[in-house]
């Protein structure tokens, strides 16, 4: 899975990126792009969830790897996502997996504490990835 050329920017007229943070990502014009719409914790079942945020966190990750591979992109291909939060108390869990799940790559993000549609939900993440044109 490679990426296409993606380019970020981070002004040193802005304030400092933080974990795994651009400014903004500028996306070739030749690539693929895959919207991925906002994923929760639900287990394959459709109706069970881990009541945590950490087991929600994590199988929501899993949710968007799988849903990248199925479009031959990875993790390395994200370039924008978005973080619902049920509350703000769970940013830092939310911080530590997004630097598990990321490692050194960086993305643009934002993080919006919402009130969720379900009342279990406590995070949805929604995602851009680009890759090259096949």
């Amino acid at each position: 899975m490679s990426s296409p050329v993606v380019t970020p920017h981070t002004p040193l007229d802005v304030f400092p990126p933080y974990a795994n943070y651009a400014h903004a990502v500028e996306v070739s014009a030749d690539a693929r792009l895959l919207f991925v719409s906002g994923l929760n914790g639900y287990e394959n079942d459709g109706s069970t969830m881990p009541a945590d945020f950490e087991g929600q966190a994590d199988l929501i990750w899993n949710h968007l790897e799988t849903v990248l591979a199925a479009a031959d992109m990875g993790i390395d291909n994200l370039v924008s996502l978005r973080f619902y939060l049920a509350h703000p108390a769970h940013d830092p869990a939310n911080v530590a997996m997004l630097r598990a799940r990321l490692g050194e790559h960086h993305a643009a993000r934002t993080v919006v504490c919402a009130g969720m549609l379900e009342p279990g939900w406590l995070l949805e993440i929604e995602a851009i990835a680009a890759a090259p044109a096949r």
